[in-house]
């Protein structure tokens, strides 16, 4: 039953998850019919020559940014830390990043 009264007692949080939600949701639908159509712009851009020296610049700038913050900034205090939460995002970006070089790699 708490689970129903979530939207009444945190109106701003459930809305802004359900707006995550429908976001990825749109995200999804749209790589999802991407198949059926002639590729875009931005498709071109993203496995042209140029997309490769994107992608490498932006894996070496993932790699450095969380080199510093994860090895300088964050206290290493165990695995119970409050900064794991930016350790799985890191860990998510630099996957989505490889992928993207990958695509742009492969595609051309």
């Amino acid at each position: 039953m708490q689970l129903f009264t979530i939207p009444f007692q945190q109106p701003i949080q459930f809305a802004i998850s359900i707006g995550a939600a429908g976001l990825m949701l749109v995200i999804f639908l749209r790589a999802a019919m991407s198949a059926e159509g002639r590729p875009s712009g931005w498709i071109r851009a993203l496995t042209s020559p140029n997309g490769k020296v994107l992608f490498g610049f932006l894996f070496i700038l993932w790699a450095v940014v969380s080199g510093l913050v994860l090895g300088l900034l964050v206290p290493h205090q165990g695995a119970d830390s409050p900064y794991g939460g930016f350790a799985l995002i890191s860990l998510f970006v630099g996957f989505f990043i490889m992928m993207g070089f990958l695509w742009s790699v492969i595609g051309e």
